[in-house]
């Protein structure tokens, strides 16, 4: 969180944000800073979650759109996060903090637990839930009116202009490069099929594993972006947080077996044609282009040498046009497609 986002929040601005939901702050556990504000709070003796978005962050409008899409999904089986009205009928309630407002939202808490990399759970019979839920996401979202959703664009959104954040002249090859990416994929053709409502952060971190369900929740990037990026995003991280410190090689290997379990799950319940899945890697070097900027943007690297190793690492991956893996996607989409 920005420093004078962080000057502007207390314990009793937390407090009254949990009144408006009839909640308890009083022993909240916080979950998280990052972009939001994120705590665990009791409401009738159960635990519930609550999230304060600082203005400078999304417009009340962005929120409100944020939550209807949750209970849209949430309305068609789809495992994520309820989300709850105040005690004034509202799925948004405002906080003032001088001239700036806190968005606050109260979600169920998700049942089970998060699945950690080095666990035996992480493998394919997860990789292919993962890849059904995120399908049945895409498919809900086909026949949903955004008419009333107010979300940005995923072109609209502030990290797409690396140039604000970024040193231009030490960082100039990577902001062109962004420049050029950004581009193509303005580019692709935006179909009811392909284009739409996403959640774009289906990371472990964003999903707990309960009784062979997986439950999502923390939609707070959710843009308006090609379906496909829903699916380069697991790739991504599941290698990036277990394997980026091995060759490409190793990356690739593990990246292979992964996509193919991921779409196993993800095409046993809707269709993507391999001219899709042969983009992947547009949007897997969006998220290097991307990380890049919110690094920059949100931590001090000179002072956080964890943060400064990973920036370094993507880094050099942009300068050298290197992916985080280097796969035949056509014979990937190919293998699972004789399946079905």
């Amino acid at each position: 969180m920005e420093l004078w986002v962080e000057e502007l929040f207390s314990k009793e601005v937390l407090n009254e944000a949990a009144l408006r939901f009839n909640a308890d702050a009083t022993e909240a556990r916080k979950l998280g800073d990052f972009e939001n504000y994120v705590y665990e709070v009791q409401r009738d003796g159960k635990p519930y979650i609550l999230r304060l978005t600082h203005s400078s962050h999304r417009t009340k409008e962005e929120v409100e759109g944020e939550q209807k899409w949750i209970n849209f999904l949430n309305s068609h089986g789809i495992h994520v996060s309820l989300v709850h009205e105040s005690i004034n009928g509202e799925l948004v309630e405002t906080v003032n903090v001088g001239d700036t407002d806190f968005y606050v939202c109260l979600f169920d808490k998700a049942p089970g637990s998060p699945v950690k990399m080095a666990s035996p759970e992480f493998g394919p019979e997860l990789f292919e839930k993962w890849g059904a839920i995120t399908a049945r996401m895409h498919s809900a979202t086909e026949v949903y009116d955004a008419s009333t959703t107010q979300r940005l664009r995923w072109d609209q959104d502030d990290l797409i202009n690396l140039e604000d954040f970024l040193d231009t002249i030490k960082d100039k090859a990577i902001i062109e490069g962004n420049r050029q990416l950004v581009h193509s994929l303005q580019q692709l053709p935006e179909t009811k099929d392909s284009f739409g409502l996403i959640h774009s952060d289906i990371h472990p971190g964003n999903f707990f594993y309960h009784e062979g369900n997986i439950h999502v929740f923390d939609f707070d990037d959710t843009m308006y972006f090609h379906f496909v990026s829903d699916i380069a995003i697991p790739l991504y991280y599941s290698i990036w947080w277990k394997y980026r410190k091995e060759s490409l090689e190793t990356r690739s290997t593990y990246g292979k077996e992964m996509l193919e379990h991921f779409l196993k799950g993800y095409m046993g319940v809707r269709e993507i044609s391999r001219e899709w899945v042969e983009r992947l890697p547009m949007f897997l070097k969006l998220r290097d282009y991307t990380l890049y900027g919110v690094f920059h943007k949100k931590v001090d690297l000179e002072n956080n040498e964890q943060e400064n190793q990973l920036v370094t690492e993507i880094r050099e991956r942009l300068i050298n046009n290197e992916l985080i893996v280097d796969l035949d996607y056509g014979a990937v989409w190919e293998s699972i497609r004789k399946a079905y």
